[in-house]
């Protein structure tokens, strides 16, 4: 009977937001908190390490594994952004993670558009592509997310447009069967928010997507503010050399190509 039930709200939430997509266009804005937490993949070196060596990375690592980020939205467009936060160990910023952290994402769902500026040692960069199509397989699956009634689906999405954005050494000897690894993907999202937004790379649901878990990531929301009497101001960046993304990550690996053979070449003198 809970099925056939859930089936029914399911339906009614997906014949709303067909109905009254015009009419929010205006109406929906607002700002929703996440907080995103990352496993420590320690691969080969975990068997070589003790525990207390484990929990001492862990910590170092603090900055990169635990985020908090911001998503400003409206019906149709969104800002997605990083709270900068201070390293807990030496109460700086992480400047090498920096250099390959997400930067500022602009979500324009109604023009199929990502604009996003990344920073690669001084340099910026405007990245322009289409977003990427995500094929959601919707669940039948329901659960509470602070006050809000949440659906689940799933999707497949390539590793690689998870990840353009970062780099580690080990991506110099990736394979043509690595960059066509596919990540599994489980949302959360509400229709009682019916926009097609969401954090980072997803987006396309139904209503506002409050959890995501991907890879050794779980993204969730913490706070919504929904229709603040101030307008949330919305611009997609516009400063940085223009680049797509396949060209964005040619360049950053050239660039890394280059600092290998420098490091190789002084070590050798």
């Amino acid at each position: 009977m809970w099925i056939r039930a859930l089936f029914l709200m399911t339906a009614l939430g997906l014949s709303l937001f067909t109905s009254s997509e015009k009419s929010t266009a205006v109406e929906v804005q607002g700002k929703a908190y996440y907080f995103s937490k990352s496993k420590l993949d320690l691969g080969n070196w975990a068997a070589r390490m003790s525990e207390a060596q484990k929990k001492q990375m862990q910590a170092r690592l603090k900055n990169r594994l635990e985020k908090t980020y911001i998503l400003s939205f409206n019906s149709n467009e969104s800002i997605f952004e990083e709270e900068e936060r201070v390293d807990a160990i030496s109460g700086a910023t992480d400047s090498w993670g920096s250099n390959f952290a997400r930067g500022k994402q602009y979500k324009n769902v109604e023009a199929n558009q990502l604009v996003q500026t990344q920073e690669f040692y001084g340099k910026r960069f405007l990245v322009k592509d289409k977003l990427q199509e995500i094929d959601w397989q919707m669940g039948t699956e329901a659960k509470q997310i602070g006050e809000y009634m949440c659906f689940k689906a799933t999707a497949m999405v390539p590793t690689s447009e998870l990840t353009w954005y970062d780099f580690s050494w080990g991506d110099l000897n990736r394979s043509e069967e690595d960059d066509e690894a596919m990540t599994e993907v489980e949302a959360w999202y509400t229709l009682q928010i019916p926009i097609k937004q969401g954090p980072a790379e997803y987006w396309g649901l139904p209503g506002l997507i409050l959890e995501v878990s991907a890879g050794n990531t779980v993204m969730l929301c913490s706070q919504i503010v929904l229709n603040p009497k101030e307008i949330v101001e919305i611009e997609a960046p516009s400063k940085g050399k223009e680049i797509n993304k396949i060209d964005y990550r040619k360049t950053i690996q050239m660039k890394m190509i280059e600092m290998r053979d420098n490091r190789g070449r002084r070590m050798n003198d």
